[in-house]
């Protein structure tokens, strides 16, 4: 009987259950036998397969994190370790090797497909949409409305005490998480590692929204743009002369049920994978462009380099005025 073998690596996303539930339940309609790996390539490295059935993936659709957990694993950037994982799967008979995660974790599949001859398809989960070759990856619909949810809850406090507030959201390289969340949450400001910001052009639209009576302010801030989060809130409380508060929302944005979109996408990926291992089709990473799901070769898919949209970023200046 043909065996798939299905993990979980890296950061955990909502919807990743989704993709798990679809690989397993259509893959078993299929015709294969499915082994997911706890702990990704750690537990790839391990032998940490168990056999999953139907039931393995009941009532999982609506849940965040993975039931498979997750990790980052060390010994798989070694030689011997990548060595130790390739056994492992030929051990258990596995054909087809179908990876969950972001950037990291489908360049450790590529190494594994092009070291060891292993059949790998990449499936994109991970909150910081930061794959290029794809629309949007699996569980930034969700982060971001989680974002959404803490600023509308933020203002409600930061009206009431007349203060300006800085939320840091997660996003080390790539800054869509607060992009997106800046501009549908109507953020006087956002910073980014993509664009040096003005401080001084910063400072100054705090204290004009002071003096034209503006009861508050949101300012979203991505971890990864280069300025401590502290210090940032106390050179613009010293410089403006206002209330600052710093809100670090963290793993908050990591957690919760998926969206519908992130549920219909993580499915669609999923049923897409199993479709191509049946199809003999390996060495893809499956994404979207203008929503339908598309296989792109995988390590072409790596290689398109992030565009910032640099519009929407021009936006939320405009309509913060």
């Amino acid at each position: 009987m043909r065996r798939i073998a299905v993990l979980t690596s890296g950061g955990d996303s909502p919807g990743m259950n989704a993709a798990i539930r679809a690989v397993v339940r259509y893959g078993i309609e299929k015709g294969f036998t499915i082994y997911g790996v706890e702990r990704g390539f750690e537990g790839l490295i391990d032998g940490a397969f168990i056999q999953m059935d139907r039931r393995s993936v009941g009532d999982i659709l609506q849940r965040g994190g993975t039931i498979l957990k997750t990790a980052r694993s060390e010994r798989f950037k070694t030689p011997e370790g990548k060595v130790r994982a390739a056994q492992n799967l030929e051990t258990f008979q596995i054909e087809t090797l179908i990876v969950i995660g972001g950037e990291g974790s489908m360049n450790g599949a590529l190494e594994l497909s092009k070291e060891h001859g292993i059949k790998v398809i990449c499936i994109p989960g991970t909150i910081d949409n930061d794959l290029a070759y794809t629309d949007t990856t699996i569980g930034f619909d969700t982060a971001v409305n989680t974002v959404l949810d803490a600023i509308t809850r933020i203002r409600d406090t930061s009206s009431a005490h007349d203060r300006t507030t800085i939320i840091e959201v997660m996003g080390r390289q790539s800054g869509d998480i607060a992009l997106y969340s800046a501009l549908a949450g109507g953020a006087e400001y956002v910073l980014v590692p993509e664009v040096e910001a003005d401080f001084n052009d910063l400072c100054r639209k705090i204290i004009e929204g002071k003096n034209n009576r503006r009861q508050h302010s949101v300012i979203i801030k991505a971890e990864g743009y280069p300025m401590d989060s502290s210090e940032l809130t106390t050179q613009l409380a010293q410089r403006t002369g206002k209330d600052i508060r710093l809100v670090v929302l963290s793993y908050l944005q990591r957690g919760g049920s998926p969206s519908f979109h992130d549920r219909m996408l993580a499915t669609e990926c999923g049923v897409k994978a199993v479709t191509l291992a049946e199809e003999e089709i390996s060495g893809k990473a499956i994404g979207t462009v203008g929503g339908n799901i598309v296989a792109f070769d995988l390590e072409d898919a790596l290689k398109i380099e992030p565009v910032f949209n640099q519009e929407l970023y021009d936006n939320i200046g405009i309509l913060s005025k």
